[in-house]
């Protein structure tokens, strides 16, 4: 039987009078690839953001490894093993790409030279050693889509939260970082991730939840919710097919 990773239970986000996320549930499953996806305004980021600790939830809770986490700061959340991207990629744009990773790096290499030698690792596994010593802020956007999601490696995870690494991309480039998301869960790693372009997201993923206006509307396994008539109807008939 499948050991859950990752469990979200009837979680609700609130600002003022709006619910961004409303009664939200789902599990993740060690080593799944998980989609999650609605049209803008759906709350996928909101709950990316309760997720990953940048906000607490107004009720329920999210659980890792069987452990309440929830309103856990981002940084012990990444001790604990949970990674995650950015859809808005900002880099030290001054610092090479080494360093972008030795920093990340060093939550779980407190020396330099260790930090230093396991970002090596990561950048090799990622395809970015050969781009280590270039300033990150001279990267194309398709380089520092990819220098988020070694840094997220960097922290050793269990749980990876990728936040729209492929929007933006251009076909080679977009292939390109799904063939390393499929590296990444080969390695063992369980993935959530947020993508609007939704060929990615029904190749990718093992199962997809669906939000809409802050609620789930439906979850199962791609070719079900595509043929879903809420999904069809909130989402799947004004996006890309």
């Amino acid at each position: 039987m499948a050991e859950t990773i990752l469990k979200v239970d009837t979680v609700t986000k609130t600002f003022g009078g709006l619910h961004a996320v409303e009664n939200v549930s789902f599990n993740i499953d060690i080593g799944e690839i998980v989609g999650l996806i609605g049209p803008n305004g759906a709350g996928k980021t909101t709950l990316f953001n309760v997720i990953s600790g940048y906000y607490a939830p107004s009720k329920g809770n999210v659980y890792f490894m069987g452990e309440d986490v929830s309103g856990l700061p981002p940084y012990k959340l990444a001790i604990k093993g949970i990674g995650r991207t950015f859809q808005v990629v900002k880099p030290f744009p001054g610092l090479s790409v080494l360093d972008n990773v030795v920093i990340a790096s060093l939550s779980r290499h407190p020396r330099r030279r260790d930090a230093e030698a396991h970002a090596w690792e990561v950048m090799k596994f990622t395809g970015l050693a050969d781009r280590a010593q270039i300033l990150a802020g001279s990267l194309t956007l398709a380089g520092r889509k990819r220098l988020e999601i070694t840094k997220a490696m960097a922290l050793e995870p269990s749980l990876i939260l990728l936040d729209e690494v492929v929007a933006g991309l251009n076909p080679t480039e977009a292939d390109q970082t799904i063939e390393l998301i499929n590296k990444i869960r080969e390695q063992g790693k369980t993935i959530l991730i947020v993508e609007h372009i939704m060929h990615v997201i029904m190749n990718l993923s093992d199962r997809v939840v669906v939000l809409n206006f802050g609620s789930k509307i439906a979850e199962g396994k791609p070719e079900e919710v595509a043929h879903d008539p809420a999904v069809m109807k909130a989402y799947l008939g004004e996006e890309e097919q």
